[in-house]
């Protein structure tokens, strides 16, 4: 959950939507996000809305928001989100609860959220409901109570295998942990479970990210999410790159590590379905990020958190004590919102689905745009899939390239 809020109207104090928002939600696909704001430590490459404990408590020791009470604002917004959206709600497809660190919650918060959900809501019987987890937070007994209250998959932020990787990351475990963790999830009864990883960091050499991929894949997953280190401003890493302490990623060794992660996954038997993450099926696909991609709608619970229905997207107050007193008043929580009008969502859709296996519908788009796809075609960027309703889809070059060709898209 991004640190920096956008600009927007300002949210109603109820947090009411626009029935024109809420007349399509019943048929348009549905997830909630639970966004979990704490960290033990705060990792020197993060810009996401977290807090350490220290940062939470005032000088006299006191915390309007810790990890104890923090599971009673969920629940307050969860029934908040049910009383806006009213007899349109929706049946709910899938649940995230991400952070932060949402594995510093006791697991009986944790599954005290999922049944809130069932008691406000309609549940798909094939919900998804996934949590990440930092993999020295995580045991056996507290995997096994996680997936007795229901969850069904658990992302585990692995990012490197090798030491002197993760100390420029400021991650505290210690390499063979994700890979252990991976194990006691599968005896704790998850089928589905995703490793995380950061390629491009500092002082990475090809071999430390191929020691990485093996690690990884040798756990057996069954997705994979790997991302280019990206240098957030603000961050303890952009601080440290500026004082010329260490180099800025190579825009040249993250493409070379990208192919070389792809390479890897094919070999293990998990193929690309978005830019960034592979799996080794459709069922071990992440269901929640399909919503997002695929333009459907969600609900963002906690401080910071993004939500979308029906074009109108609003965001919560990002500090964890304004999201506390907003809820204990009665009041939304949103601080922004912004509608989006045809030609917002039209460009968001195109962003979106260029990056998917599926590619994008080449009769979705207007006269140029399908003339650039020729012309992205003849660069080796983008090619047809003519069997699947003429889409247009990312070749290995586009998807190194994929900013280039939304930008040639919806330019």
């Amino acid at each position: 959950m991004p640190s920096t809020l956008p600009q927007g109207e300002i949210a109603p104090l109820d947090g009411a939507l626009p029935e024109s928002a809420k007349s399509g939600a019943a048929s348009t696909p549905f997830g909630f996000y639970l966004h979990v704001p704490f960290c033990a430590t705060r990792c020197g490459y993060c810009d996401f809305n977290t807090y350490t404990a220290s940062e939470l408590t005032a000088r006299d020791g006191s915390a309007t928001v810790s990890q104890s009470n923090y599971i009673d604002l969920m629940l307050g917004e969860i029934r908040m989100a049910r009383q806006i959206l009213g007899d349109q709600a929706p049946p709910v497809q899938t649940i995230f609860v991400g952070g932060g660190t949402p594995s510093l919650l006791p697991a009986d918060h944790l599954a005290s959220a999922i049944r809130e959900i069932y008691h406000e809501f309609d549940v798909a019987d094939d919900v998804e409901i996934t949590t990440e987890a930092n993999p020295e937070s995580v045991s056996p007994s507290y995997l096994r109570r996680l997936r007795e209250s229901g969850f069904t998959r658990l992302s585990l932020g692995m990012q490197s295998a090798v030491p002197h990787v993760l100390r420029v990351l400021d991650r505290t475990h210690t390499p063979g942990r994700a890979l252990e963790a991976v194990a006691e999830a599968r005896s704790a009864g998850f089928e589905h479970v995703n490793l995380d990883l950061i390629y491009g960091s500092p002082g990475e050499s090809d071999e430390d990210w191929q020691t990485s991929l093996d690690a990884a894949l040798s756990a057996g997953p069954d997705h994979v999410s790997a991302y280019a280190l990206i240098v957030e401003e603000g961050t303890a890493l952009a601080g440290k790159i500026a004082r010329g302490h260490i180099p800025a990623p190579d825009d040249d060794v993250l493409a070379d590590r990208y192919e070389q992660a792809d390479l890897a996954m094919r070999k293990a038997g998990l193929l690309w379905y978005e830019v960034s993450n592979w799996a080794t099926d459709t069922a071990a696909r992440c269901r929640h990020n399909e919503i997002y991609w695929q333009g459907g709608n969600w609900w963002g619970v906690g401080p910071g958190a993004h939500s979308h229905v029906g074009g109108v997207r609003w965001w919560n107050v990002k500090h964890p004590a304004a999201y506390a007193s907003r809820l204990e008043a009665g009041l939304s929580p949103a601080h922004g919102r912004e509608r989006l009008d045809e030609r917002q969502r039209r460009m968001e859709y195109i962003m979106l689905q260029i990056r998917l296996r599926a590619g994008l519908p080449v009769d979705d788009l207007d006269g140029a745009q399908q003339q650039t796809v020729e012309e992205m075609v003849g660069y080796g960027l983008l090619q047809r899939d003519e069997h699947a309703n003429r889409r247009a889809v990312l070749t290995l070059r586009g998807r190194l390239l994929a900013d280039a060709v939304i930008r040639s898209l919806v330019s």
